[in-house]
């Protein structure tokens, strides 16, 4: 497993703990560092990765919302498990505000990834549906 994919799931995992804690923004440093502290034994050279990138969806969380529920209009974000939204909150992120440092289609595979790790059943195919409209619909 790659350094970065293993930081994107300290990536969820923080956004996980800060949707779950009620979005308390001035919690975030603390949060990273305990999730690095616990799970990223060796990735510590990551961490500038990690912080950027919660920092950047927590940034664009509306924006990125917006998004998500233009593309799962049956599926009301309070109603999506908090792994699934969060894992699509990374996926759009790195989709629409970090795409010049990640292609599209890693971004994508790598939302897909985390969710077939740590959601539910049909998580993978739930995100690479959300996730892969939105690509389509920039394509065209």
């Amino acid at each position: 497993m790659s350094k970065r994919h293993l930081a994107r799931s300290i990536v969820m995992q923080s956004l996980y703990q800060w949707d779950f804690r009620g979005n308390p923004t001035s919690a975030i440093p603390a949060i990273i560092e305990q999730n690095m502290e616990e799970f990223g034994v060796g990735l510590e050279d990551t961490k500038e990765f990690v912080e950027a990138t919660v920092d950047g969806v927590i940034e664009h969380q509306k924006e990125i919302d917006t998004h998500i529920a233009e593309f799962a209009p049956h599926w009301p974000l309070e109603q999506m498990t908090l792994i699934d939204r969060n894992i699509l909150r990374l996926g759009v992120f790195e989709l629409e505000f970090n795409n010049e440092e990640i292609p599209p289609k890693v971004a994508i595979n790598e939302a897909i990834e985390l969710a077939k790790t740590y959601g539910g059943p049909s998580s993978g195919k739930f995100v690479n549906g959300i996730l892969g409209a939105m690509y389509k619909e920039e394509e065209s």
